[in-house]
């Protein structure tokens, strides 16, 4: 399985939407609700009530089936279209029915009614969008104002509340978009520091466990050695004693210089990879944790494709290449600082693999910043 990098962005943005499009739900029934139960109360500065009555039942139906679209990713064109023209009829079929000696808070009940398609029109589409959607509300809630009490101071405070109303509604969500973003963005990016840190502390972990391993070893083997060497009872000259401190010495220097590799199948395999890279301009510091063992054929070319691919798309900046093997699991992890522009397809990478190889590669990373790609297999599983 492949986590593409916008992982981390996609819960982040997932988990902030959901208390916001909560918000939009409720105002899609609230708001409705409460013109109607107003339009109920004064019916009698409505010529046709039921008219009024029938417009706000509508409006409340359209939340049902406009919502739901927008958490789906945001309302289509036609999706669109439909919320413009049912705030457009629902403000000028309540104007059309209200009476001009009624109370002068019908026309404006419309407007706040209403509000919430232009939320829904605010957060699927830019402002090039939705300011002319609230420009032609205002138009039309002019139009019915003046006509119901003529161009006089009233009907000019009318339309200034009017006004406020969409203004304030449109900027205030319009805010909160902005603001959904940012906070979307510093979420993912916590969440990848977050899953850095963790791949970080297990290979230290790791290092830790092979270094402690290795010590109990030598202390277990080399220093018998040495003191057989010491007390007379091994003799230094002998082919066999200086092949078993040679072979001790390097099991100690290995784990006292953090496992830097010398070689080792893997290693030779990622080497022509790793060269392309630094003469890109992008040095690679290689660590080995354990032994990786002699990977299969099939494995050792998709690891290397695997990471080649993540090199390739990087720009020039310090790379850290940690190769951790732990049991039978073998573990790549390639930690960048830079920003990754392109994401490269690493599904195409070991799907021919068996199931046995437990092949698993994931790549987190943000749009600014950098992050790190794991690969892992079992040792043998795809012999």
């Amino acid at each position: 399985m492949v986590s593409q990098p916008g992982n981390h962005h996609r819960v982040a943005r997932d988990t902030a939407e959901a208390g916001l499009m909560r918000l939009i739900t409720v105002l899609a029934v609230i708001l409705p609700l409460v013109a109607l139960v107003q339009t109920l109360a004064d019916s009698r500065d409505y010529s046709q009530p039921a008219a009024a009555i029938v417009v706000w039942l509508a409006v409340l139906g359209a939340g049902a089936w406009l919502v739901p679209r927008l958490r789906r990713g945001g309302l289509a064109a036609r999706e669109t279209a439909a919320a413009i023209l049912i705030a457009v009829g629902a403000v000028a079929a309540t104007g059309a029915v209200h009476q001009t000696h009624g109370a002068p808070g019908g026309i404006d009940l419309a407007i706040l009614g209403t509000a919430w398609l232009l939320i829904l029109i605010v957060m699927s589409h830019s402002a090039r969008v939705w300011v002319p959607v609230a420009l032609l509300i205002f138009a039309v809630q002019a139009v019915l104002l003046i006509r119901d009490g003529g161009l006089n101071p009233l009907s000019l405070s009318r339309l200034a509340a009017a006004g406020y109303i969409i203004a304030t509604v449109l900027i205030a969500f319009a805010a909160l978009r902005k603001t959904l973003d940012v906070h979307v963005g510093m979420a993912a990016r916590q969440a990848s520091l977050a899953s850095r840190s963790a791949a970080e502390q297990a290979a230290a972990a790791a290092m830790q466990q092979e270094r402690q391993s290795t010590l109990a070893v030598l202390e277990k083997e080399a220093l018998p050695l040495l003191r057989g060497v010491a007390d007379g009872t091994l003799d230094p000259a002998a082919s066999s004693v200086q092949e078993r401190c040679a072979r001790h010495a390097a099991a100690l220097r290995h784990s006292l210089t953090s496992g830097v590799p010398g070689g080792g199948e893997l290693t030779a395999a990622l080497e022509p990879a790793l060269r392309d890279a630094a003469a890109r301009g992008l040095p690679v510091t290689v660590q080995l944790i354990g032994d990786p063992g002699s990977p299969s054929p099939p494995v050792a070319r998709a690891a290397v494709a695997t990471v080649d691919a993540v090199l390739s798309a990087l720009p020039p900046d310090q790379v850290t290449l940690t190769v951790l093997a732990s049991g039978d699991d073998v573990e790549i992890y390639l930690t960048f600082g830079a920003p990754l522009p392109a994401t490269p397809d690493l599904t195409r990478f070991g799907r021919n693999l068996p199931a046995a190889a437990c092949w698993h590669t994931a790549l987190s990373a943000t749009a600014t910043d950098g992050g790190y790609l794991e690969v892992s297999w079992r040792k043998g599983g795809a012999a």
